[in-house]
């Protein structure tokens, strides 16, 4: 990589939201060592971008993955920025996200008073959530699927206030949700372009300026001011990052503080989900998921 490029990468890097730099498009199409381009291999585009976290990542195969700059032998002495710009790394699985993957998945039939039961053994214990108390329609069921989409898929019905997995084999798995209130629902097809355990929350500067409470819930966290993921953090337990057209919706897949708003349309666009749904919703779905939101 020329000094120029990787200047220009390193402020783009530390300087944009979304789209951090590019390589030169030749550079995409022939490999540079036996790995490819950073070690990884052929991409689906030669820009790098970034979320509301911090973590840089590329497209591969339809699919963003982590971000970390070429592996292999140290830069030689000569280089001006050796020294200068330390090399970057893939960033360590949260300690959250860890506990989140290594979570079994609860693979039997449907049984509500085990599915919403209390969950102690998270960061942040889970309270158990009063399913008498819902209409039954919007608990997690494992339904039929006749649709087209393939496995893998999540599908919204906004005006049934259903969130669907394709699960395959003409089977798939239903819950209910909350969604945008008049003025902010959305459609179309996004992808879940990460996800994390008890992710922190940056809310617009606006919405801080005009919410006393807010305001005072606030904090500097490493991307801004923010509440710091919890159990009064309103992502809740977990949050799933969608983006469309190579771009962060600002639109998330989340649990709740509110789980009594579930079959609603409440939220500010966002899709919400009961904390224990949404922990189960997590397990089950691959980064670079297919989101397709009804109109």
């Amino acid at each position: 990589m020329t000094n120029p490029t990787r200047r220009s990468l390193l402020s783009g890097a530390a300087t944009s939201l979304i789209l951090l730099g590019s390589f030169p498009v030749a550079a995409q199409r022939g490999p540079i060592g036996a790995d490819g381009i950073d070690g990884y291999g052929s991409y689906d585009d030669d820009r790098l971008y970034r979320d509301e976290a911090g973590q840089l990542y590329r497209r591969r195969d339809g699919r963003y993955v982590p971000y970390g700059e070429r592996s292999g032998a140290a830069p030689p002495t000569a280089d001006p920025d050796a020294e200068a710009v330390p090399r970057r790394r893939v960033a360590e699985p949260r300690p959250a996200d860890k506990i989140a993957a290594a979570r079994p998945l609860d693979n039997g039939p449907i049984d509500h008073a085990r599915a919403y039961a209390a969950i102690p053994d998270e960061p942040f214990p889970v309270a158990a959530f009063n399913f008498k108390r819902m209409n039954p329609v919007f608990l997690r069921q494992e339904i039929a699927y006749t649709g087209r989409e393939p496995a893998g898929t999540i599908v919204v019905d906004p005006r049934a206030h259903h969130l669907t997995l394709v699960q395959g084999n003409g089977r798939a798995r239903r819950y209910g949700v909350g969604v945008g209130k008049q003025g902010f629902s959305w459609s179309g097809v996004s992808t879940v372009n990460s996800k994390q355990a008890w992710p922190d929350w940056y809310p617009p500067k606006e919405m801080i300026a005009r919410t006393p409470s807010l305001a005072r819930q606030v904090s500097q966290l490493q991307s801004g001011l923010g509440v710091p993921g919890g159990s009064r953090n309103p992502l809740g337990a977990r949050a799933h990052y969608l983006w469309q057209d190579n771009k962060d919706t600002l639109y998330r897949i989340h649990g709740t503080l509110e789980p009594e708003t579930i079959g609603r349309s409440v939220s500010s666009g966002c899709i919400r989900m009961i904390n224990q749904d949404v922990i189960d919703l997590y397990g089950r779905v691959e980064i670079g998921a297919r989101v397709v939101v009804l109109g």
